[in-house]
């Protein structure tokens, strides 16, 4: 069962699940529009991120696959992401996620995978 889709600023609260998602939407026209992460276009699910995390000021966002949406935020926090984003310094110069970008590469838009937490 899909959750159903909300504006591009709403969320939805899964109370069954006691997880909050941010920011969901499905795309109307995903072949015009590539993943701000990864580069790849993006498929019917799509969720906006904020580069500069809300709690830390940021009102932009861009939009982003499910999966990669969750690698960012099980590597980084908040803060980091913040730090990242006011010293220009690319997300996929980390390790981790170039490791995982070269892993996504070739896989499909709609491609989903478990994704491991933060430790």
């Amino acid at each position: 069962m899909s959750a159903p889709p909300v504006s591009r600023h709403g969320s939805l609260y899964s109370a069954a699940r006691s997880t909050y998602l941010a920011c969901h939407m499905v795309s109307s026209d995903p072949s015009t529009d590539t993943c701000w992460l990864c580069g790849r276009p993006l498929g019917r699910r799509v969720e906006w991120h904020h580069p500069v995390p809300k709690s830390r000021g940021g009102r932009e966002t861009v939009p982003i696959h499910p999966i990669c949406h969750r690698t960012l935020h099980a590597v980084f926090s908040n803060a980091d992401l913040a730090r990242f984003e006011a010293e220009g310094t690319p997300l996929s110069a980390h390790p981790k996620i170039a490791k995982f970008l070269a892993w996504i590469a070739n896989k499909p838009p709609d491609f989903h995978a478990p994704t491991h937490r933060r430790r």
